[in-house]
């Protein structure tokens, strides 16, 4: 299984009296976005299924992708992949409920850097930037039992960009 771990692209900034969950992406967060998509298709990156933060900039973010990818009815919700959300009923979730080969997950930080240390190195801290509009690739045989994962890449918005507009 391959899994794309995928941070929410550039949002607006939050307001001390708004609702965090309601931000929407910039319109500079959307085109980079449509950019960033665009590389990942480029590189041959192909999603079965994408699940998304219930969040406004993760779901605005994911519709991005099934725009790009057409995958516009693959598309779910997950609360799961919230800020608050818990990695290990993430797990459950995805091996209760979807059968696929290569999943895209829609997140924020640091809940993305936390479940990336959770499958590489089964809870130790991995040390790294996870950029909005980042892009995470895991590898796993198996998320039962071991849930150990390999680390394939992480690219960085800017690197993707430069790959979409080829």
């Amino acid at each position: 299984m391959n899994l794309y771990l995928i941070r929410h692209a550039i949002a607006v900034e939050e307001d001390p009296s708004g609702e965090d969950s309601q931000r929407p992406l910039t319109e500079k967060g959307v085109k980079k976005m449509r950019q960033i998509a665009k590389g990942l298709r480029t590189l041959g990156v192909e999603f079965d299924l994408i699940l998304t933060s219930p969040y406004t900039r993760a779901r605005q973010t994911a519709d991005i992708l099934g725009d790009v990818f057409r995958l516009k009815k693959e598309i779910l919700i997950s609360a799961n992949l919230s800020p608050m959300g818990d990695p290990d009923l993430l797990l459950a979730e995805i091996n209760e409920k979807y059968k696929a080969d290569s999943l895209a997950l829609v997140g924020h930080e640091p809940y993305l850097s936390a479940l990336v240390s959770l499958l590489v190195t089964g809870g130790a801290p991995v040390e790294m930037t996870f950029k909005k509009g980042g892009v995470c690739r895991l590898s796993a045989d198996d998320l039962h039992h071991t849930r150990r994962a390999t680390l394939e890449w992480l690219l960085t918005p800017g690197v993707l960009v430069e790959i979409g507009d080829r």
